[in-house]
């Protein structure tokens, strides 16, 4: 049923999807040299390494983080990025004094996000230096990883016990759709060590994910609940989309990106046909704005979709952006793009949104944004958190694009 679903959307859409802006090649320079500036200047403002930003305050402050969040990685993963992209030894010294600092993390078990912190950060040091030290620091975080995985539910546990937004539902056993991209440190690992126990498991969470938070038009519930004892779901809702049944746009980046990976590990034709499918609701969703940055979540405020948290329709003038899903799915779709005959729609797609997250409004002026690249990122709304704002994953994911883009224009 999803492969025929996914058939018929992609061709009942024409290719004039793409005609609203002419076809010439994304000029990434400016781009680069923006964020060479902003991050450069974000680095003279911190007490070097400690104080991991992530994003602003509500009075326009650099909000940073200790080693006790999910995004830490991120912040190392962009100056890896920089390094490449600028071949300046000035990143490349940075970055190494902010990855080596994490390296505490490699035994965290207390919940999923040690792929985000681990492997952005060593992950991006290993692949651009060869540094064995990172590779042993990797598997040891890999080992930390899969300790959060139950065989009775066949996925690795996002999130301890919590309340779902209901005021009724307790989350047992959350699995949230985020956590499709911890599994890439576990790839990892078997390749590195030839041990197929992280390669079993990684898959058999994709496989559980793709039967239960993938629905049948290939939107994505963000978490599933199950029963940690039989494995039995319990329940399907939401925790920063808008509602149960909608579709939260970073959600659904993440979800994409996390197949798009795990079809580039296995060569398994089921996680491509997510992949793909997943890509198309993304691209070719009606709700979807013309310069292809999403709403934070796709189905706000439309009927048949009614959230459980606070929510107050006239608090915004128009809906949030978030440009962090785009940049997110822009990386997602030029790496699908390399991997199918057919990657050129994928390829365009990524092309206009780089494309757009480059200009106004969404790229910084130099000296702005506290240092951060991208403006107009949604971390929670629900929670009233981090709305409108800067955040490092997003210019993680943006720089991790770029570079991706330039290695296929080569």
């Amino acid at each position: 049923m999803k492969k025929m679903l996914r058939f018929m959307l992609l061709f009942s859409v024409p290719f004039i999807l793409f005609s609203c802006h002419n076809n010439r090649a994304f000029n990434y320079n400016e781009a680069v040299e923006v964020a060479e500036l902003q991050v450069a200047a974000m680095l003279n403002n911190l007490d070097e390494p400690g104080c991991y930003p992530r994003t602003v305050t509500s009075d326009g402050e650099l909000y940073c983080t200790g080693m006790t969040d999910w995004t830490e990685g991120f912040f190392p993963g962009s100056l890896w990025y920089l390094y490449e992209l600028s071949n300046s030894d000035f990143f490349k010294r940075k970055a190494v004094k902010w990855t080596e600092h994490l390296e505490p993390m490699k035994n965290v078990t207390h919940h999923h996000d040690i792929g985000f912190i681990m492997y952005c950060s060593f992950g991006n040091a290993y692949r651009l230096t060869g540094n064995k030290k990172y590779r042993d620091i990797l598997i040891e975080a890999a080992n930390a990883a899969i300790t959060r995985f139950s065989p009775e539910v066949g996925s690795i546990k996002s999130w301890n016990q919590r309340d779902a937004w209901d005021g009724e539902t307790t989350w047992y056993y959350p699995v949230i759709v985020d956590n499709m991209m911890n599994l890439e440190l576990l790839y990892f690992a078997t390749r590195e060590t030839g041990d197929s126990t992280y390669y079993h498991i990684a898959n058999e969470h994709a496989e559980t994910t793709a039967r239960n938070n993938i629905r049948d038009d290939y939107g994505t519930y963000h978490v599933v609940n199950y029963d940690p004892d039989t494995g039995d779901v319990l329940h399907k809702q939401t925790c920063q989309g808008f509602s149960d049944n909608s579709t939260w746009a970073r959600g659904q980046a993440w979800t994409i990106y996390g197949y798009v990976m795990a079809y580039r590990e296995t060569g398994r034709e089921d996680f491509l046909e997510n992949a793909l499918g997943l890509a198309d609701y993304f691209i070719q969703h009606p709700n979807l704005p013309q310069d292809y940055i999403p709403y934070w979540d796709f189905n706000v405020d439309e009927y048949g979709y009614n959230p459980d948290w606070d929510y107050n329709p006239n608090r915004f003038d128009s809906i949030p952006r978030d440009a962090s899903a785009a940049a997110i799915t822009a990386s997602a779709l030029l790496e699908l793009s390399t991997l199918i005959d057919d990657g050129e729609y994928y390829f365009q797609f990524a092309e206009k949104q780089l494309r757009s997250l480059a200009s106004s409004p969404y790229l910084a002026e130099p000296g702005t944004n506290n240092g951060f690249v991208l403006k107009h990122s949604v971390g929670s709304i629900p929670h009233n958190q981090e709305i409108d704002v800067p955040l490092v994953y997003a210019d993680y994911y943006f720089l991790e694009a770029i570079q991706r883009y330039k290695n296929i224009k080569k």
